[in-house]
């Protein structure tokens, strides 16, 4: 089973914890061209640089940018005062025609990863703003909900990122797990479920867009319903509605014995069938043959009925839901 980590195995709401302008450039100067870019975005990522950058700017009067476009899975870039601006991981930069970052910041963004944060770096025109560090929290009970898969025998787990590795491994630690794999755009998410895939069977949960193309090529696609985006949820066969990790387990569970009463009752009724056709043919009665029929027709229904012992789980987590 395969995780995102923002918005799935966090809590999706991250937070500046760190403002590092270089260059003699002002913080507030920093977060002014950060907020005025990230407000025209719907990221998670956006958002908190948005939402945490007005409330530390409160009272200063911020520019106007135009023009967003993003960059996928690297961050975005936009028009403030006929400059450019690029705002992003730093992998980011040096590549496809945007400028390489300078020592200053590549050195703050160095700081910032070996302390566990999700690194930004701001440059407009040619020269370098600084780095911007944002944490994000894990989510309540997900390393309970994570040693109940294992409990259920889900072996393998694993965090797909598009976080530096040092993040990626980190959030790992927190919520129990054993491997995660940072780094990854969008493509390199389809291709390492490609490749668990060509050795067993593999669910993706994820909430983002970013998500959906691996959701796709996993035997099961699994969305955070409430947080999740509307493609991820689309993709997805299975969304948590409750956008509660804890209800995953459940959700396994209640699957594994739906699917075992469901062959239960195939066979049950395949079998009674077997035999009520010769023998109706070498002499029982059709009343006795209609008896036996309607009996197991009664037989199947009640052992479907017996999923109803889920019914204090069902409780627990009342929000787990497929899609037909």
């Amino acid at each position: 089973m395969a995780f995102d980590k923002t918005g799935t195995l966090t809590e999706g709401r991250p937070r500046i914890t760190d403002v590092v302008p270089v260059d003699g450039t002002t913080e507030a100067d920093l977060l002014g061209v950060a907020v005025a870019v990230e407000s025209l975005s719907d990221h998670p990522l956006a958002a908190a640089i948005a939402r945490d950058g007005m409330q530390r700017l409160a009272g200063s009067t911020l520019p106007t940018a135009s023009d967003l476009r993003n960059l996928v899975g690297r961050g975005v870039t936009a028009t403030l005062d006929a400059q450019t601006v690029w705002i992003g991981k730093r992998e980011m930069f040096g590549i496809d025609d945007v400028p390489p970052l300078g020592a200053a910041a590549a050195q703050a963004i160095d700081q910032l990863r070996k302390r566990g944060r999700t690194t930004m770096a701001v440059r407009r025109g040619d020269r370098d703003l600084g780095a911007i560090g944002l944490l994000d929290t894990p989510r309540d009970g997900a390393r309970q909900a994570l040693q109940e898969l294992r409990a259920l025998g889900i072996t393998r787990m694993i965090m797909l990122s598009g976080d530096h590795q040092g993040v990626a491994d980190a959030v790992a630690t927190e919520v129990g797990l054993d491997e995660a794999w940072g780094d990854l755009m969008p493509e390199d998410k389809v291709n390492a479920i490609a490749k668990f895939r060509a050795d067993n069977k593999v669910a993706m949960v994820g909430d983002g867009v970013n998500d959906a193309p691996a959701m796709a090529h996993a035997t099961v696609g699994i969305a955070m319903g409430a947080a999740g985006s509307d493609v991820a949820l689309e993709t997805a066969d299975v969304a948590l509605m409750a956008d509660d990790l804890r209800h995953l387990p459940f959700a396994v569970g209640l699957s594994r014995r739906t699917r075992a009463i469901i062959r239960q009752n195939v066979y049950v009724s395949l079998g009674i069938v077997a035999v009520l056709v010769p023998a109706t043919i070498f002499g029982l009665g059709i009343g006795p043959a209609v008896a036996i029929h309607e009996g197991s027709t009664l037989l199947v229904v009640f052992n479907a009925l017996r999923l109803l012992a889920l019914r204090d789980t069902f409780k627990q987590a009342p929000n787990a839901q497929t899609k037909p």
